[in-house]
């Protein structure tokens, strides 16, 4: 494999085409002892400008289903049509990036995003906002592709972990505050605005991102993209998450369901023997026989299935079960990403000296036995929200040394495809959330009337999800311990 380094902002980076060269950092920003941190900063704003998006749109799809005189499922996919070409594009884009510059394509990102955001909020009718989405989540995808990948490259590895708790703490507040500004939004001014409010997060972000992320360095050689990899991957992601999202709905056993579960196997199966066999594979597949590599994704993944799996289950307790607004169950949810973003920094600190096995390890302990608190039946107010706080720390405490550990796993050329591949874990980690836990509720009996039997449905929910937790435990558990993630992020050939 052939490198390009390009680590330094003053030298010239000519290529044919002006459009594909990377502007240089001011140098006395270049220059600065910790620049570094303002790169971090850059990162964090789109991490916090994705998640602050995806939280937002659902508090406005009753809205939208008013607005536009349409079926809940038709308005279901505002937000699905967003989560699909995310999760399908941004391990393409992670690969892409890894040849032409990171710091490139996360610049047009914003641009693509900002585009897209403003085309969502003139929507004249269902259709087109759903078609605009698309386009946001191209956007995301180059944002989300590269964030991890700008970390990694641009911070000392003694600082790799505390960084990406930083990034994680930017996406929780995002998250936290999705629900509460989008209530705001819609009362001032209807649910246009809940589009154009992250066109100006988008314009600070580029030219934060301009001027303090370094320009990319230790490229993959030049090579064709893979077309052909990418037309059997995409087609068979979008198959997956409607079978997921919509399974539910039709019934797992329907003849639509199981329909997109072939086509699913058979493109899946059509894209991993085109990759193993392709000279530039889209995805190297010899990633994942690093077990720290596998099993940090696998585990992740299962962390996003709890995390989601409890942003949807608490609110149908708190109506069903409790006879509380929904609002105001939007209100008490914060508690658990705030949590979540409190902790992230410390974890990914602490994680840089000792290690990720045993903060992931002690950190999925937490919420499975916060789940477990949850299931107890008549469980005193104070104590189911100190309970949602504790799986919020937890989740804190296993998502920043988890993500440094996998990125830290792979060669430092492959860092946007490593990034793409994360991403692409939370966007399923997301569907599979949604999807397990609406299963599980359901078949407990949450569909009831009975307030009782809502919260029988939610004791079993929980019981579920913690048990889903102790199996990432077992996955954490069994990784191998690299001492610190800084002797990962850069001695990881021999693994």
């Amino acid at each position: 494999m052939v490198l390009v380094d390009l680590s330094a902002d003053d030298l010239p980076a000519p290529r044919p085409q002006r459009w594909l060269n990377e502007p240089r950092r001011p140098v006395g920003v270049a220059q600065h002892p910790r620049a570094y941190w303002l790169a971090v900063a850059a990162v964090c704003i789109g991490a916090f400008m994705g998640q602050l998006d995806a939280s937002i749109v659902t508090v406005a799809l009753p809205t939208l289903q008013r607005t536009f005189h349409a079926s809940l499922g038709a308005v279901t996919w505002v937000g699905l049509s967003y989560l699909i070409v995310l999760v399908a594009t941004v391990t393409a884009v992670g690969r892409f990036a890894d040849m032409v510059g990171r710091k490139l394509l996360y610049l047009y990102g914003f641009g693509v995003f900002i585009v897209g955001s403003t085309l969502c909020g003139l929507a004249p009718t269902l259709g087109a906002l759903v078609g605009f989405r698309a386009i946001q989540a191209v956007g995301a995808a180059m944002l989300q592709a590269n964030s991890l990948a700008i970390i990694m490259i641009a911070v000392p590895a003694e600082r790799l972990g505390r960084a990406l708790g930083i990034q994680g703490a930017a996406q929780a507040v995002g998250l936290a505050l999705g629900p509460s500004v989008g209530g705001f939004l819609l009362i001032a001014g209807g649910w246009r605005l809940i589009f154009f409010v992250t066109i100006p997060f988008g314009i600070v972000g580029a030219a934060v991102g301009w001027l303090c992320i370094p320009r990319s360095r230790q490229l993959q050689e030049r090579t064709p993209f893979d077309w052909r990899g990418l037309g059997l991957f995409f087609p068979a992601v979008v198959a997956l998450l409607c079978a997921v999202s919509f399974g539910n709905s039709l019934g797992w056993g329907s003849p639509q369901i199981a329909g997109l579960g072939v086509v699913t196997v058979l493109l899946g199966f059509g894209f991993v023997r085109r990759e193993r066999r392709a000279v530039s594979p889209m995805l190297d597949l010899s990633l994942f026989k690093r077990a720290r590599f596998s099993m940090g994704i696998a585990s992740g993944l299962l962390s996003y299935l709890v995390l989601f799996g409890v942003l949807f289950a608490v609110p149908f307790f708190f109506e069903r079960g409790l006879g509380l607004a929904s609002s105001w169950s939007g209100v008490e949810l914060m508690v658990m990403p705030v949590a979540l973003g409190l902790v992230a920094p410390f974890s990914g600190k602490l994680a840089d000296r000792v290690g990720p096995r045993p903060l992931t390890v002690l950190g999925m302990a937490l919420v499975a036995g916060a789940l477990c608190v949850l299931a107890v039946p008549e469980l005193p107010r104070p104590l189911f929200l100190f309970a949602l706080a504790v799986v919020g720390a937890g989740l804190g405490l296993f998502t920043a040394p988890n993500n440094a550990s996998v990125m830290g796993s792979v060669p430092r050329q492959q860092a946007g495809v490593a990034s793409g591949v994360l991403n692409m874990t939370r966007g399923m980690g997301t569907a599979l959330g949604l999807a397990c836990t609406g299963l599980v509720f359901g078949l407990a009996g949450g569909d009831a009337v009975v307030a009782s039997a809502a919260r029988h449905a939610f004791s079993i929910t929980t019981l579920f999800l913690a048990l889903v937790a102790l199996v990432a435990l077992t996955l954490a558990a069994l990784t191998r311990n690299v001492g610190a993630t800084a002797r990962g992020a850069h001695n990881n050939a021999g693994e």
